[in-house]
Parts: C-alpha cells; structure tokens; sequence
C-alpha cells in the first residue's frame, strides 16, 4: 500500500495501463533525483533562476505522484526564486521536498521491483 505517493492521476491519465504507469514511475525514479541536485545546486550558487527551471520542470510530477506536501513546497522554492531569496530562507523547504521524493522513491522501487 502506498505511503509516500498516490498513483490516482496516473492512473487516470493512462487509463489504466500498466506499462505506461512502469514508464512514468521508471522516469520519476530515475530523473526526479538529478533534478533536485539542479536545484540544490542552484541554491547553494544563488543562482535563483537556475533553481526555478528544475522547481518548475518537476512539479507537474510531483502533482501528478500524489506528493502533495512536496508540490505545495516546490511552489515556496519557485517564490523564493523570484524573489531572489536568501539561501538560508529555503533550505529546510528544499531538504523538505528532498526527503519527502526519496521516501517516495524508496516505497516504489519496493512496491513495483524498480
């Protein structure tokens, strides 16, 4: 049973096919992770508008995981890039968003032999 994420969306977007669900969570295990570092890696440099373009590209996915906490905490990091925030502002959120997609990742790869 899932704890961490909720497949419901993508379910309902591929109408209930299983290879196309494997496809999606093959690709949220595999490129989720690299993004975060982009954005990690964008706060820890001050490049904000570094750190908004991976913010922005992964949360459709997180909204479509089920990772509602993660998405409505992705949001904060897009703010806090437009606002050219200071780093110290969005660390715990971004550390936040980070633990919140691991454990995700951590259940599917068990959940689905990943």
């Amino acid at each position: 049973m899932a704890i961490n994420y909720n497949l419901s969306k993508v379910y309902a977007l591929s109408d209930n096919d299983p290879e196309f669900v494997n496809e999606i969570l093959t690709l949220f295990v595999t490129e989720v992770p690299d993004d975060l570092l982009q954005i990690k890696e964008g706060i820890k440099k001050k490049d904000h508008k570094h750190a908004y373009a991976y913010a922005h590209k992964i949360k459709p996915t997180l909204d479509l995981m089920g990772l509602n906490v993660a998405f409505e905490e992705i949001l904060q990091i897009e703010a806090w890039t437009k606002a050219e925030g200071k780093k110290k502002d969005i660390k715990e959120t971004f550390k936040s968003v980070k633990n919140q997609v691991n454990d995700a990742i951590k259940e599917i790869k068990k959940d689905f032999d990943l």
